[in-house]
């Protein structure tokens, strides 16, 4: 579909085309169009705009892991024009309503915590559980009909190097490595008492300019989250940030062994 967005913007020409490709009639009003990885080709994703003022009647969802990325790549974005929407892992609570454990997921947005105290051991059971399985959707999925914590940790690996193989399709050679090492330097980190993250344990001799660039990169593949240091907890909290000392974590990430993902969607 690539190269249907090259020659201009004419949705009545892509529609066909994406007839075409799916071989499903397109209805204005019934029939949602859905464009996956959009991160992939910027010229679909400036064709939201034309679908917003030229074809408003079309339901149009685009869905890209990397956005981020290709947003600061100089890819013409169509604000004000799309609405977004970011979707994580699962939360606790959904965790739960996976498991068929609706009852429990229902008492933690009760606040009925007398009666909470009472399941205290099947919430610290399910607890532990979702530490070591995460919010992964395909683990989750995995885990509930399987029970198999063996193929968690398969299905934990296999996309983690999945991510990895990506870090390599989305940016310069010469930042690779440097990506990569931040990365790989994350868990180790978090899992010492430091107060603060330390170029030197990325690299011996690190320096913060020479893995700035890949820190932002991982930020913006929504990958981890930087958390600046507050000299005290007062309004505004800008006011009192360190800018010097912060800490790097996966983001919303149960596990310092899994890794997680975050899908930014446009509807």
């Amino acid at each position: 579909m690539k190269d249907v967005f090259q020659p201009d913007y004419d949705i009545s020409r892509i529609l066909m085309a994406v007839n075409i490709t799916t071989g499903v009639r397109i209805v204005p009003g019934e029939t949602l169009i859905i464009f996956d990885e959009i991160q992939e080709n910027p010229r679909a994703i400036a064709s939201l705009k034309y679908f917003c003022e030229n074809a408003p009647e079309y339901a149009v969802i685009a869905a890209g892991s990397l956005l981020g990325v290709a947003i600061h790549q100089g890819v013409s974005f169509p604000v004000g024009k799309v609405d977004t929407l970011e979707l994580g892992p699962l939360t606790f609570r959904e965790f739960l309503c996976a498991m068929d454990e609706e009852g429990l997921a229902g008492l933690i947005g009760s606040g009925d915590y007398r009666l909470a105290a009472a399941f205290h051991d099947r919430f610290a059971d399910w607890l532990k559980k979702y530490y070591f399985i995460g919010g992964m959707p395909e683990v989750v999925a995995a885990f509930a009909e399987s029970r198999d914590f063996s193929e968690v940790r398969y299905l934990q690996k296999k996309i983690i190097e999945m991510y990895e193989d990506d870090f390599g399709k989305h940016t310069l050679e010469n930042e690779l490595a440097r990506i990569r090492m931040v990365w790989n330097s994350i868990p180790m980190q978090l899992a010492k008492e430091n107060k603060k993250f330390f170029f030197g344990k990325i690299r011996e001799g690190a320096r913060a300019k020479d893995f700035e660039i890949a820190i932002e990169w991982l930020q913006d593949c929504g990958l981890i989250k930087k958390v600046y240091k507050v000299s005290k907890p007062a309004m505004p909290l800008k006011a009192y940030t360190e800018f010097s000392a912060f800490k790097l974590f996966l983001l919303k990430l149960p596990t310092p062994f899994g890794v997680m993902h975050i899908e930014k969607s446009i509807l």
